[in-house]
């Protein structure tokens, strides 16, 4: 049995994105567990949502790594951060954290097209479509939050309403993950 091929640039930088996903989820979930002990149901239920839908990200990389025979690594995730003044301020961290995302998400579809990689690079189109989506939403949130101006019912009667999509339809266009999305 021959060793494996040691890593691309591409594979390197999307391992590490495996964990940046599941650092993304733990954060969620942190934001979350603080809206539920400060009373806002919605708002937490919107954020347990968005750490499933991080923790389903990294399991498509995981699921595209399986599928292209390269070795997978389980990396950790960086601890969360927990503690806010206001409601505004898990919101603003979402907000900073998924323009991170973005930059890392195009970092690694400009590597797969540095070095060839059409497969990696073909890969990496859903998640910039769903990059552009997930700044959009939490821009707008931020923004709902800041015209609530301390009016906690409007900012949960809008996430109700316009954020906590339970049951809509699975995007058909997105990669599989592993173990199936949660």
């Amino acid at each position: 049995m021959s060793p494996s091929p040691s890593p691309t640039e591409f594979q390197e930088l999307l391992h590490e994105q495996i964990s940046n996903e599941f650092s993304a989820s733990q954060q969620y979930i942190a934001l979350g567990v603080w809206y539920d002990a400060h009373d806002m149901p919605q708002m937490a239920r919107h954020f347990y949502a968005q750490a499933v839908e991080e923790r389903n990200h990294a399991m498509m990389i995981i699921q595209y790594f399986l599928d292209r025979d390269i070795d997978v690594r389980v990396p950790s995730a960086a601890a969360p951060t927990t503690e806010f003044d206001d409601y505004e301020d898990p919101i603003a961290l979402a907000l900073a954290q998924e323009k991170i995302v973005t930059e890392q998400i195009v970092a690694l579809a400009s590597s797969a097209r540095d070095n060839g990689d059409y497969l990696g690079e073909q890969f990496m189109q859903w998640f910039l479509k769903e990059q552009v989506e997930e700044v959009a939403q939490m821009t707008t949130l931020q923004t709902i939050a800041r015209r609530a101006d301390g009016n906690l019912f409007d900012l949960e009667n809008f996430v109700e309403r316009e954020l906590n999509t339970a049951g809509a339809a699975p995007d058909a266009a997105a990669p599989p993950a592993a173990g199936g999305n949660l």
